[in-house]
């Protein structure tokens, strides 16, 4: 493997339990590939709000009810604090919204932006479209790269012959770790790269794991 260093786009929505797997897994990748991680937003409900009516009661109450809410949070700060606020902020997130069972509420919003040293009132941009453009063409930059028909997380790095590799998933529990997390970097990147494939896919069969 090359030592030169390389930097992955990393497109996620706090709320997703599923990219919130991945992107551990993307931190354990750092550690044993000369990976970097650019942290960069995009929004399930911006992807999901012209097609509430095919969605199930449940997951269309979550897209106009929960989901606008801890993205708009995390572009608010990256806007008014800069970009190497975002990874911790996600990291505070995630862990409280999912490992911690906290859920996408303002609580656990307000103790994310306390525990990373924002100021707590960034929590009122949850109900404000204030940086809603921005927040739109980071989704865009994202969803672009790999079509319309796919969630989140999405990744895009460089591939081996420099032209850029994009995908969405890796879907996965539990988050591989050392080197069983380097062999799935290694082979997402074999498949990803290769002309004209498209998806690998199975039934999942088991609950995100935030062990």
């Amino acid at each position: 493997m090359s030592e030169s260093r390389t930097t992955a786009d990393f497109f996620f929505d706090p709320l997703c339990p599923w990219a919130w797997m991945t992107s551990r897994w993307m931190l354990e990748v750092g550690k044993v590939r000369p990976v970097d991680v650019r942290w960069k937003v995009m929004s399930l409900a911006v992807l999901n709000e012209n097609r509430l009516d095919e969605l199930s009661a449940e997951y269309r109450e979550t897209m106009e009810t929960k989901a606008w809410g801890p993205v708009r949070v995390v572009v608010a700060a990256q806007q008014l604090h800069g970009d190497e606020v975002v990874g911790p902020l996600y990291t505070a997130l995630g862990t409280r919204f999912h490992n911690d069972g906290e859920g996408p509420s303002r609580e656990a919003i307000a103790g994310a932006l306390r525990e990373v040293g924002l100021p707590e009132d960034l929590v009122e941009y949850a109900d404000k479209d204030t940086y809603d453009a921005e927040l739109r063409a980071s989704h865009t930059e994202g969803i672009e790269k790999v079509g319309q028909d796919v969630g989140t997380p999405v990744i895009a790095v460089p591939g081996p012959d420099g032209d850029e590799v994009a995908f969405f998933g890796p879907v996965v529990t539990p988050t591989p770790r050392g080197e069983a997390a380097a062999r799935l970097w290694d082979g997402t990147l074999l498949v990803a790269s290769t002309p004209g494939f498209y998806e690998i896919k199975r039934t999942r069969t088991a609950a995100p794991s935030f062990v």
